[in-house]
């Protein structure tokens, strides 16, 4: 795991130096969007609608728009705001864990102790377990200013982020106003259907069916040669030029032209400029 943050913990006079990891992944397969017709890949510019010009991050500011009004933040004007320079993750209180709404609950992260002594992270860990408590927190972390619940998960202390309570939706269904009766015998045969159903939950029996099929799909693709060359496609492979910009309009004509190539035999209308064969892989045999 990368270290994303470096910081203390701190309540009252203690403080408890940390390293933070994100504590989850995202799993999903990584899928792009291509031309349908010949697989040219679809890329997206940020363009400035003054001047037309594509324009690189580093010269991306970002604004605000109050009635009609634009106001431009700098990156200095962020980095100005004092949240921003706090490496600190102050405790603000420490509440019953089951007061804390699971609804809130956001990304999670993993502190590691940063000294040499992990006395004082031991401690604080230990301590939460035994009052069944978790600390509300309040850090900064990519200019937002978040709060957290800190909380044990076996050995390791985790931070977990929650949302603003002005962030949470009140779910308000006038059906559920009405009056339900719910006879003795209806409640008896739900808790009986429930209790068939018991179980110990291990997230480990559980999969991602979808991307497991997807998978699957993708390999037997692969495997029947159902695949174009990225290479012969693009000139390169992507990223091989430093992030140099590929000539998009050029691989896409290529491409055509491979597919017109592959559809005919490769036999009519050939130039020197046109290429020979399909960048699709014929399967062996």
């Amino acid at each position: 795991m990368r270290t994303i943050w470096k910081g203390a913990l701190t309540f009252g006079l203690v403080n408890v130096p940390v390293k933070v990891y994100s504590a989850t992944e995202d799993h999903d397969v990584p899928l792009h969007q291509v031309h349908d017709r010949d697989g040219g890949r679809i890329r997206y510019q940020r363009t400035c609608e003054v001047c037309g010009e594509t324009v690189a991050y580093a010269d991306i500011d970002r604004a605000y728009v109050d009635d009609g009004q634009t106001v431009v933040l700098t990156k200095e004007d962020l980095a100005s705001l004092p949240a921003e320079k706090s490496r600190e993750i102050d405790v603000v209180e420490f509440v019953p864990t089951e007061q804390v709404d699971l609804l809130t609950l956001d990304k999670a992260y993993y502190l590691e102790p940063d000294s040499k002594s992990p006395k004082a992270y031991v401690l604080l860990r230990k301590t939460l377990e035994q009052t069944d408590r978790t600390a509300i927190v309040r850090f900064t972390l990519r200019q937002k200013t978040r709060l957290a619940a800190l909380r044990v998960r076996g050995d390791v202390l985790v931070l977990q982020t929650l949302l603003w309570a002005d962030e949470v939706r009140q779910a308000d269904f006038q059906v559920l106003d009405e009056e339900v009766k719910i006879s003795k015998k209806e409640l008896e045969l739900s808790a009986s259907l429930v209790e068939s159903y018991s179980s110990d939950f291990d997230p480990d029996e559980y999969v991602d069916e979808y991307q497991k099929e997807l998978r699957t799909l993708i390999d037997a693709k692969i495997e029947a040669g159902d695949t174009f060359d990225v290479a012969e496609t693009f000139g390169e492979e992507e990223g091989a030029k430093g992030g140099e910009v590929i000539d998009l309009m050029e691989a896409l004509r290529a491409s055509v032209a491979r597919s017109k190539a592959a559809r005919t035999g490769g036999d009519e209308g050939e130039t020197d400029d046109k290429p020979k064969k399909s960048t699709r892989k014929k399967k062996a045999g």
